[in-house]
């Protein structure tokens, strides 16, 4: 078992939150925004006057926001649920915004007044306390503008406002303030990086900045886009570049880095998840979805796939874009191109022609376009460079995929597979509320890398940090998650009935001899076995950062002896390592 290392100590995580609590967090955050973005005409005075909340809290919310510039802080240290989560009741809330929609959002365009009445009718019809005018009217100006538009007058009038014109994207005014991400196949077959046969096409997403037609972040995967690549993504496009670039051998200057204000995105499953919506929520990120039947809203990231896919079709392995043209090409005869080897010639196109190349849509370079946004001229003021993220690590997990489970007395099951550590003990047949007549387990949250799933990441909600949690049988080989889905589906089609953790590492172990003998093996089974060389790599690039930063170690004697037999929690009669006392 591998020691189990806590990251930075922070106050709150995105995922670990109840929805409740996120929602509090997310109405905080909406009453102190006017302040945050120095609306003009807009005083603390005037907030607390119209959200019912006193000055003193407006202003400990908004210093809390400024420390930390994560709504997650916005919920109280110890708050669990209660007084606070909603200004009125849940019955009165449902009848405001059936009201809202049913009413409201109509072309008959009922005043706010108008709608304060109804609702007021209503709670009393129903026995219930009616809300205040200024929530009711709050509420209202919560509903975006395009959407009272489509609502209350036509969808043609809100599209023809908000649709770009002329080749400029609305709010689109500065670096970083509006980035689109989509994702296509790259027409080229990659080989494996051992014996240089083919494995296939990989996809990629990338993100451009639309104000200045800067690539901000790319990934490249053999496995379709979801959630993973996605904030993947995001993630290479938030953080510093520097270390990165080095790393692939890349010279040159990529200086995007920072916090974007929106994302637009496509209407794909993949852009829906809870994990981004939360993570984007968390670092007040606003997600936008492109409006269905208007193509024109993703323009700038298709024209840039379109160009990558193009430069990409004069490389030796690509399968081109059109039947025609590869009619006579031997594409897996041609391929060349490891996957680490595809990343650096995209990162060095990317870096010192692409970005540096006018483009016609700027009358000028990406490059310089960029840095007059942040520096300034003659005819705008620069905004100035965005202070690096000061826990990387976090981001990098809080833009993974999550799984809520339960702790039982054996650890923690996720498909099939067990893992377990101390500091889950305190937290074994946990209660959402211990109190309550009909009890319900406690769900916590649990971050899953799909590359290496032979750890996960759990959030100590009293410690307030992060621990890597291995498996629970060390001895099991790491894997990824599209191998395990593959085991899985070859047990299910030789009719296996009962699968259990056993039987699953059983079968990779064969699967692995068989494609590390194999003299001739197909596609799919190469790139399996490149995904496991690449498991390595993987490994550092997340659990290495748990032990190279100092002050992110948990303070203890512990150290995990290889010879030593860990027994689970319901076979331990006392404390070995007295660690107790730092848990309980």
């Amino acid at each position: 078992m591998e020691e189990i290392i806590p990251v930075h100590h922070v106050k709150k995580t995105v995922s670990d939150l109840t929805d409740d609590q996120w929602q509090l967090a997310l109405k905080r955050y909406q009453i102190i925004a006017p302040i945050i973005n120095n609306e003009p005409q807009i005083t603390v005075a005037g907030i607390a006057r119209n959200s019912g909340f006193d000055r003193r809290t407006i202003y400990r919310w908004i210093e809390k926001y400024t420390l930390t510039q994560t709504v997650s802080s916005l919920v109280d240290a110890k708050r669990t649920g209660g007084e606070g989560l909603s200004r009125i009741a849940e019955l009165t809330e449902d009848i405001l915004t059936a009201t809202i929609n049913e009413r409201y959002l109509t072309n008959q365009k009922l005043t706010a007044k108008k709608i304060s009445i109804e609702v007021a009718l209503k709670c009393r019809e129903a026995g219930l306390n009616c809300p205040h005018y200024n929530t009711v009217r709050n509420r209202i100006n919560q509903i975006g503008e395009e959407q009272k538009l489509a609502k209350r007058q036509h969808n043609s009038i809100a599209r023809n406002k908000y649709k770009p014109i002329d080749g400029n994207f609305p709010g689109a005014d500065y670096p970083l303030a509006v980035v689109q991400i989509d994702h296509t196949p790259m027409d080229i077959i990659v080989v494996d990086e051992v014996y240089r046969e083919p494995v296939g096409k990989p996809y990629i997403t990338m993100a451009i900045d639309v104000y200045s037609r800067m690539v901000v972040g790319f990934y490249i995967s053999l496995d379709p886009p979801g959630a993973l690549g996605t904030g993947m993504c995001l993630s290479n496009a938030i953080l510093p570049k520097e270390l990165w670039l080095a790393e692939l051998d890349v010279t040159g200057k990529w200086p995007c880095h920072g916090l974007m204000k929106s994302i637009h995105l496509d209407n794909a499953p993949e852009f829906r998840g809870k994990m981004l919506e939360r993570a984007c929520q968390e670092y007040g990120i606003e997600i936008n979805f492109r409006p269905v039947a208007t193509p024109h809203y993703g323009g700038h990231i298709e024209r840039l796939l379109g160009t990558v896919l193009r430069e990409v079709h004069a490389l030796p392995g690509t399968t081109f874009s059109n039947v025609k043209d590869r009619k006579y090409y031997d594409s897996e005869g041609k391929a060349c191109f490891t996957m680490k080897e595809l990343e650096q010639w995209l990162a060095i196109y990317i870096v010192n022609v692409y970005h540096q190349k006018t483009h016609s849509g700027i009358g000028t370079s990406p490059h310089t376009r960029y840095m007059q946004g942040i520096t300034g001229n003659d005819k705008q003021i620069g905004i100035g460079q965005s202070d690096p993220i000061e826990n990387e690590l976090k981001l990098k997990l809080d833009f993974m995929p999550f799984v809520e489970r339960t702790i039982q007395r054996y650890g923690v099951v996720i498909d099939h597979v067990s893992y377990y550590h101390d500091v889950l003990r305190k937290w074994v047949h946990a209660y959402e509320n211990p109190n309550a007549r009909h009890k319900v387990l406690r769900k916590f949250a649990f971050k899953q890398d799909p590359r290496d799933i032979s750890a996960i990441y759990f959030w100590e909600p009293d410690l307030e940090q992060y621990f890597m949690i291995p498996y629970r049988n060390t001895g099991h080989p790491a894997m990824t998650i599209w191998e395990y889905r593959r085991i899985v589906r070859d047990l299910n089609t030789q009719g296996v009935a009962m699968i259990n953790e056993d039987i699953i590492f059983d079968a990779y172990d064969r699967l692995r001899w068989i494609e590390d003998n194999a003299t001739t093996i197909t596609a799919a089974a190469r790139r399996q076995r490149n995904r496991a060389r690449k498991q390595q790599a993987i490994k550092r690039s997340i659990k290495n950062q748990f032990s190279e930063d100092g002050a992110a170690v948990l303070e203890t004697d512990f150290k995990y002896d290889p010879n030593e037999i860990y027994l689970p929690f319901e076979d331990l009669e006392h404390d070995p390592f007295n660690r107790n006392k730092a848990i309980y």
